[in-house]
């Protein structure tokens, strides 16, 4: 059977290496699916996803001229309903700052006064938890 780039196959992890997952697509031939292509999210750890002995849908999206073959899972997935250019984000912040965008800066600016004043009161504490260690024994010295 000959793969083409495009092709949708389900295949078995044979192997798994820190850079990507080896996969047998057919019984001639295997391909790598790299770290990058295992998932839609941010992937650390291979092992997080995949097992040996998994079997996995791919897509093929190389086949280079030494017939290495590049997979991907990634792709092989349903696409979400929407897609989510930026990072994933478990809060909601992103919904309040497009309110905030649209609604009035005062909203901003209560929250950079607020922002200043915890700020400046961190650092006089900490300016004094520092002088007094400091002033303690450099008094005493050069005599």
């Amino acid at each position: 059977m000959a793969v083409q780039v495009g092709d949708k196959l389900t295949g078995k992890v044979t192997g798994i290496t820190k850079f990507g997952a080896f996969v047998d697509i057919n019984e001639n031939e295997n391909g790598l699916v790299h770290i990058s292509e295992i998932a839609n999210e941010y992937v650390k750890d291979i092992n997080d996803f995949v097992k040996v002995g998994d079997e996995v849908d791919v897509v093929i999206t190389k086949i280079a001229a030494d017939g290495k073959i590049a997979l991907s899972m990634k792709q092989a997935q349903p696409k979400p309903k929407h897609e989510n250019r930026g990072p994933k984000r478990t809060d909601h912040s992103h919904h309040h700052a497009k309110k905030k965008a649209h609604g009035s800066t005062d909203d901003f600016d209560n929250m950079m006064s607020s922002f200043l004043k915890d700020s400046e009161d961190r650092l006089s504490s900490l300016k004094k938890n520092t002088e007094s260690k400091r002033g303690g024994r450099g008094g005493r010295r050069g005599h």
